[in-house]
């Protein structure tokens, strides 16, 4: 008898471990809406609990895979990994939903966040307020910025997010051809004046409309003067100054050879 009355507590107990574990092992979202779901969802996102709000997306999705709110929730998603600094989980995010839905009629703002998300993963402004030294960065998140912006721009003139995506390219632009100029400077002050040369030129004929091009110029004319070669310094010398008039090179004793460098570098 005291066997069985064992058995039966061991039983019990088991039956009372097991129920006190129903609470914690149970999906809370089990039943719920896809309404409910994107409801809680946005309300996560809104309130920066990020993780949160990506898994209600997810539960979202899987659940309910057809509809608008299933297509909202990857738009949201690809934000909340953005305002969640994962960089590559938004663009990946982003990708797959312009590929899903290349024609949505939202698919314009997925084009302008994953430049935004590009835009700010490696360029932002941070970079130039701190200093950094561009020919020691990889400028692949800027062109892929440059180019989301650019596909927006091209096939959404009209949308509200263009004027912004404008704005941001005109930066790209000059902060790319920046980073050839920084490269050519870097062979210019180690005597590599051919390398120094070819880099500038690219900038150049690269991003022609770019401000940084001035001292790509003035790099192209004092690789040149270094290497000898006088006519194609004179034609360089012409077009700095016609699209720099003011330049303090131009502005500066050009009778010395070499003089170039000390008078951009004052």
């Amino acid at each position: 008898m005291s066997i069985v009355r064992h058995s039966l507590a061991l039983l019990f107990g088991v039956l009372v471990a097991a129920c006190g574990m129903l609470p914690d092992s149970e999906d809370e979202t089990r039943g719920w809406s896809a309404q409910k779901l994107y409801s809680e969802a946005k309300d996560n996102l809104n309130s920066g609990n990020y993780d949160q709000a990506i898994k209600y997306y997810g539960k979202l999705e899987a659940r309910y895979p057809y509809g608008r709110l299933a297509q909202q929730a990857q738009v949201d998603t690809a934000y909340a990994y953005y305002k969640d600094n994962e960089p590559a989980q938004a663009i990946v995010a982003a990708d797959r939903f312009i590929k899903m839905y290349p024609n949505h009629p939202n698919v314009d703002y997925v084009y302008y966040l994953k430049g935004l998300i590009n835009f700010n993963d490696d360029l932002g402004f941070t970079g130039y307020i701190g200093g950094q030294d561009l020919t020691e960065r990889d400028p692949k998140a800027v062109r892929e910025a440059f180019e989301a912006l650019r596909e927006l721009t091209t096939r959404f003139p009209d949308s509200r997010y263009a004027p912004d995506a404008i704005a941001r390219m005109n930066y790209l632009v000059n902060a790319l051809a920046s980073h050839e100029v920084h490269v050519a400077r870097h062979y210019m002050v180690r005597g590599a004046y051919v390398a120094a040369a070819a880099r500038a030129q690219f900038a150049i004929k690269t991003y022609p409309r770019a401000p940084a091009n001035e001292e790509g110029l003035v790099i192209l004319l004092g690789a040149y003067d270094a290497l000898g070669m006088k006519d194609l310094r004179e034609d360089t010398e012409r077009v700095l100054m016609k699209n720099f008039p003011d330049s303090k090179v131009l502005k500066g004793d050009r009778a010395t050879s070499g003089s170039w460098w000390q008078i951009w570098t004052r």
